[in-house]
């Protein structure tokens, strides 16, 4: 487990930016992403794992949490490489109805997908990975990305390869 640091909660610029972007939800190759302009406290974050598991034992120091679906689905950095920044921290999904999934191996990567025109709930709850490109998100992601531009669909299967037993690890946790 990675130790939860004032400076690890610092929002990134890229994300700030995404927060400006108004995302065009349609039920027909839209995305259901709703960024915020900060994280969401440690508090909030240690209650909402808490409920999500059921198990309240746990706290929510491995989670910092950027974003949200019109449903109440969590887009998370999930903090699991020690010693590496926030930004290079897995991105990951968490519904409201349990569905959960690694989206993104690192912040660059998340935004390549998003600029593809597909979302955290697009990939985890529909297994959808095109949709229609958005010339903001692009603009962002040129701006700020560390990575090449790749498809969703390759950034996605490369971060699931390397992170299979995250959705199994979250069974353990429940209750």
């Amino acid at each position: 487990m990675i130790e939860t640091t004032g400076e690890d909660r610092r929002f990134p610029p890229a994300l700030a930016d995404l927060a400006r972007v108004e995302f065009d939800y349609d039920e027909d190759g839209g995305v259901d992403f709703e960024p915020y302009d900060a994280f969401d406290s440690a508090e909030e974050t240690t209650d909402w794992i808490r409920h999500w598991t059921g198990n309240h034992e746990l706290d929510g120091g491995v989670y910092r949490v950027f974003g949200q679906d019109g449903t109440g689905g969590l887009a998370a950095f999930w903090c699991v490489r020690p010693g590496l920044p926030l930004a290079e921290q897995p991105v990951v999904f968490l519904g409201s109805e349990g569905e959960r999934g690694v989206v993104a191996a690192n912040l660059s990567d998340f935004l390549w997908v998003l600029a593809d025109g597909v979302g955290p709930l697009e990939i985890v709850e529909f297994g959808r990975y095109e949709g229609r490109p958005n010339p903001a998100l692009t603009e962002i992601a040129e701006q700020y990305a560390s990575t090449p531009r790749r498809a969703a669909r390759e950034i996605v299967t490369g971060a699931q390869a390397e992170f299979p037993a995250f959705s199994q690890d979250l069974d353990e946790l429940c209750r």
